[in-house]
Parts: structure tokens; C-alpha cells; sequence
């Protein structure tokens, strides 16, 4: 009898510095991840980028450019840790492939891009304990 292959699937993980992030991304493996598929973890980080910086802050001093590279230095830090965080959870799991992006730019943005790009199986994402009403009015600002 002929060895069958196993599909393979990507499975697309939103990570931030977030409990509820970490928590969606366990329960993705622990409910979604399969033996009997050849999945792919994809974890996304989406980093601001610069310009979402103001050079002027809200109450009229300009940020040096000391500080601004000190931000930019700090949320490079905050995603690569981000990224151990959610590897070490996957590693915790159990052997599962994990594939790791970091993109600049808005969350939304980011991680539509991701989805399209990519085309997976499925989008985890946590819900920052945001009750369905107020992320529907949040989603849907009329």
C-alpha cells in the first residue's frame, strides 16, 4: 500500500504582547494543529512603523531623534521577545513547524496583508476581553 502525504496547511497566528494572544495561540494548538495535516504555525507580529511617530507630541516639544530611535529600538526588542514568547509555547506543544514574520505597520493592515498572502487554513487571533457588542461597535464606528 502506497504512503499517504499529508496536506499541508498553514495555520496563522496574530501574536502581540497580549495574555490573550498566548492564550489563542495554545488553544490553536491544542484544537487546530493536526497530526494527520502537515501545519505550519505562522506567527505575525505587526510592528508600528516609524511614522506612526509624531515628531511633535501632543503637548508642542519635538521628539529628538534620540528618542524616536529609542521607541524603534524598543519595539524591536518588544517583538523579538513577543516572537521567543510564542516559539517557546509552540516548542512547549510538542514538534510543530513555526515559521516567524515580523511586518511593519498597522495590526489590521498587517495582518489582512498576512491573511491574503499566505491564504491559510485558518486566522487565530485573541480578543483583548473585548465583549462581542463592543468589538462589533468597534469594528463598525457608524
Amino acid at each position: 500500500m502506497a504512503d499517504v502525504v499529508a496536506k499541508q496547511r498553514k495555520i496563522l497566528v496574530a501574536v502581540d504582547e497580549s495574555e490573550e494572544s498566548m492564550y489563542a495561540l495554545s488553544w490553536c494548538l491544542k484544537n487546530v494543529v493536526s497530526e494527520n495535516y502537515n501545519d505550519t504555525v505562522v506567527l505575525l507580529y505587526a510592528k508600528p512603523i516609524r511614522s506612526a511617530y509624531a515628531t511633535l507630541d501632543g503637548t508642542g516639544y519635538f521628539f529628538s531623534s534620540e528618542v524616536v530611535a529609542t521607541m524603534e529600538s524598543y519595539n524591536k526588542e518588544m517583538a523579538g521577545s513577543d516572537m521567543a514568547k510564542a516559539k517557546k509555547v509552540c516548542n512547549d506543544f510538542g514538534e510543530v513547524e513555526v515559521e516567524k514574520r515580523v511586518e511593519n505597520g498597522d495590526a489590521r493592515d498587517v495582518i489582512c496583508r498576512a491573511a491574503q498572502e499566505l491564504g491559510p487554513v485558518v486566522l487565530v487571533m485573541g480578543s483583548h476581553g473585548y465583549g462581542l457588542i463592543k468589538t462589533y461597535f468597534q469594528l463598525y464606528s457608524f
